[in-house]
């Protein structure tokens, strides 16, 4: 007697892609944080309510994949352009998505006023360490005596300075709701990134105040690492260095079950 199989399906596209096949490099994780995006706006049913707003840098490509509405901001700019959409359309979901080269140095202006006023839109901060579209060039975030095509010897803390810690930073701000730092390095951490993705865009549903979830990314090809080389490097190098928690977590978005 022969029995039909049983097909088990444990993994499919989410709605809020499209069918574009990627440009990232191998190894990049770019792609994994654009799937938790995806996937907490379809689970949340608000994929028809998003705008996405997208800056100079690999985070440009971010409208490519998502099925959503997505404007491209200038260089840095994002939460500022983000600011301007909520506030004309107060009941969209708005969000920004941006790397630290962006986020942390030429539009460091703008992230901190964003949260310090409280605008209630959500950032997703990828954090890999350095400039990675436009050459692997050193970075705020980059780490004391890494090496990058502006710092050729490592990082001199003495004449270029320390990381900023922008999650720790962003968390003393009164306007914040939600401020936390994750990692994309292995299948535990995707999972708790796409918790924490989750509760960010909940404390905006809610009205909660101004959300941040950091993510510690790899850059495979500006690192001059293989893929499973700049896992390690996030593991042993950026964690200690950019240490994963929740930075701030007010009582209301305490309070939501996801």
């Amino acid at each position: 007697m022969v029995t039909a199989a049983v097909n088990n399906l444990v993994f499919k596209r989410p709605v809020g892609f499209t069918d574009t096949p990627t440009t990232y490099c191998p190894g990049c994780t770019h792609g994994v944080a654009h799937r938790l995006v995806a996937e907490v706006l379809e689970e949340m049913g608000i994929i028809e309510k998003t705008i996405g707003v997208a800056p100079v840098g690999c985070a440009v490509f971010a409208y490519n994949y998502f099925d959503t509405d997505f404007v491209e901001a200038a260089h840095g700019r994002a939460p500022a352009m983000a600011t301007g959409i909520k506030r004309v359309l107060p009941d969209r979901i708005v969000f920004t998505y941006q790397g630290d080269g962006d986020l942390a140095s030429i539009g460091m202006g703008e992230i901190v006023h964003a949260a310090a006023r409280g605008e209630n839109l959500t950032v997703i901060f990828i954090n890999n360490a350095n400039f990675g579209m436009t050459g692997g060039q050193m970075a705020p975030t980059t780490l004391p005596g890494m090496k990058t095509t502006s710092s050729p010897n490592g990082r001199d803390v003495e004449t270029q300075g320390y990381p900023i810690r922008m999650a720790e930073m962003l968390a003393t701000l009164d306007g914040v709701g939600y401020v936390v730092r994750r990692s994309l390095h292995d299948p535990k951490n995707i999972r708790l990134a796409k918790k924490a993705i989750r509760l960010a865009f909940e404390t905006q549903v809610r009205g909660l105040g101004f959300s941040m979830v950091e993510l510690l990314s790899t850059c495979p090809t500006n690192w001059g690492m293989t893929p499973v080389e700049s896992l390690k490097f996030v593991e042993e190098h950026m964690v200690p260095a950019f240490p994963l928690g929740d930075y701030k977590v007010t009582a209301g978005v305490a309070q939501i079950k996801v």
